[in-house]
Formats: structure tokens, sequence, C-alpha cells
């Protein structure tokens, strides 16, 4: 984070990310989800990489160019309640490495990446790509200060649905702090259209723990309502009902199929790019599989 510009942000991240992970017992991770995939029965054999079997004694079949074409939709939450941060960074600027970071990722491995902000509308949209210019233009989208008032959960998952007819994969990148009741529907809506979808969950650490310690008074930035808190009376409360929040999310989207990760902005990025490719691969899914 204390590198300014974005897109050079994201790609020490990918890069940090694959050093330490070819340093790690992790490494046969990468090479698959790269350049490889796992043999399946009814695989042409010819195909099958017989040096990394005297490696690995394991069959590899190599992906080809066109296995690699994943469409990938970021869906970035830029709502007001976004710019709230403690760590020295807000979540929107989390949020928005994650993105640069995932677009970078898959940039480099051939996809095509698009991206939807939003708060209560829709901010900026860029169908999906894959070329030199287009991720720069992804990243100036971006690197567009956090300003919007509510989220509105549904409207852009309505709206992708709509401008997207194309299956491939959307990740959904939100503090969620918003009602649950229509995310589950849209959210619904997206998988009948045939898309896989990964939901991160990005909040503050002072959110998950409330470590306030003076009463104060706190403003809800989305509503503009100032509320006096004694934090010691609040927060065994406030806990209760925000692991409530989080577990509902997390329920629909078990139910859904949809993959979830809780993130706070005090955890490195190269832990949710590890958990976006070991939901990848959990899933059996490759790039190949969801594309189209």
């Amino acid at each position: 984070m204390a590198i300014r510009n974005l897109e050079l942000r994201a790609r020490v991240v990918v890069e940090g990310f694959w050093s330490g992970i070819h340093r790690s017992p992790y490494h046969g991770f990468s090479v698959e989800f790269t350049e490889y995939r796992q043999y399946s029965p009814g695989d042409d054999p010819r195909y099958l990489d017989w040096r990394l079997y005297a490696r690995s004694d394991r069959y590899f079949i190599k992906k080809f160019e066109d296995e690699t074409n994943l469409r990938c939709h970021l869906l970035v939450d830029n709502s007001r309640s976004m710019t709230f941060g403690s760590t020295g960074w807000t979540k929107a600027e989390y949020a928005n490495t994650l993105a640069a970071t995932l677009a970078y990722f898959l940039y480099l491995q051939g996809d095509a990446v698009g991206l939807l902000t939003f708060d209560e509308s829709i901010r900026d949209y860029l169908p999906a790509r894959h070329r030199t210019g287009h991720l720069r233009h992804l990243m100036l989208a971006l690197e567009k200060p956090a300003g919007g008032r509510a989220t509105d959960l549904a409207a852009p998952l309505k709206r992708i649905v709509e401008m997207v007819r194309r299956r491939g994969l959307m990740v959904f990148i939100s503090d969620l702090l918003a009602p649950l009741e229509t995310l589950e529907r849209n959210l619904t809506s997206l998988g009948a259209c045939g898309h896989d979808v990964m939901l991160f969950h990005v909040l503050d650490p002072s959110e998950l723990t409330f470590n306030f310690t003076d009463a104060s008074m706190f403003l809800d930035v989305e509503s503009g309502r100032n509320l006096y808190i004694d934090p010691a009376s609040a927060r065994k409360e406030y806990l209760r009902k925000l692991e409530a929040h989080c577990a509902a999310a997390r329920a629909a989207c078990q139910k859904l199929g949809i993959g979830y990760a809780r993130l706070a902005t005090d955890q490195p990025l190269e832990l949710a790019l590890f958990d976006f490719m070991r939901e990848r691969m959990q899933r059996g899914k490759s790039a190949k599989q969801v594309r189209r």
C-alpha cells in the first residue's frame, strides 16, 4: 500500500505472490494453475507432460492457448462506507488494490477482464477485454476515489446480468454493509445465467473487533446520522449482530455454491490471491471450464 501507483502496486503483489509460492510447499499449485491441469479420464494421452510426471509422479495435461480465455468481471463497491479505514488505508483502497491485483494476474494469464464499480448506482463499466490499453483504462477507473453515498447490492448484480450474456467469472468485492435480503436473489440470477461467482467480503479490523475505548459520537457515513455510543456497553451486541450478518452472507454463498472469503484490510493481499486461486482449483474449474 506504500506504493502510490495502483498498477505498480498490483504488479508488486502478484510478483511477490509468485515468488513466495515458488519457495513454499505449494510450488506445484502454481504450476497446475498457470500452465497445466491435472489429467482426467478421457483426456488425450498424447498431451501428457511426461517430464512433469517424472518430477511429480502425477499426470498433467498441457493447457493450450484457447483454454486460458477466461472472461472475468470485477464488481467493486465504491460506496461511502468503503472510505472508512483505521489501518492507514481505507476499505476502498484495499478493495481497489485487490481488484487491480486480480486484473493484472488474469491479464498475465491471457484472460479477459472487465470492471463494474458501484455505490447506490453504477459508476463505471468496462467490458471484459484482453488488451494492454484496456488494462490501463481499468486501473484508471479503480483509482477514482469512493464517494457515493449508500450501498445498493442489487442494482450492480441486476445490471451485470443484463449486460453480460456470455458466461464467465464474476468477482464481487464489497463490505456488504447493506441489507442482505436481495443479495441472495441477485446472486441466484448470476448463477442461473451460468456465471461462476466469488465474493470477497472486505472489512476493517476495527469493524471486526470494535476495539474503541472512549464513548464517542459515531457517524454513519451512508445515512449521515450521528450516534453517541459507549463502546463498553455496545460491543457485545454489535459483535453479535456483525457475526450474524457475516454468517448470513456466508450461508447464502454456500447455498448457491459461491466462493466466499472475508478479508480484513490488515491482511496481505497475497492471501486474497491465494484464496482466489484455491477456490478456482477446489471447484475443479480451470479458466477453460468457466468461459463461454
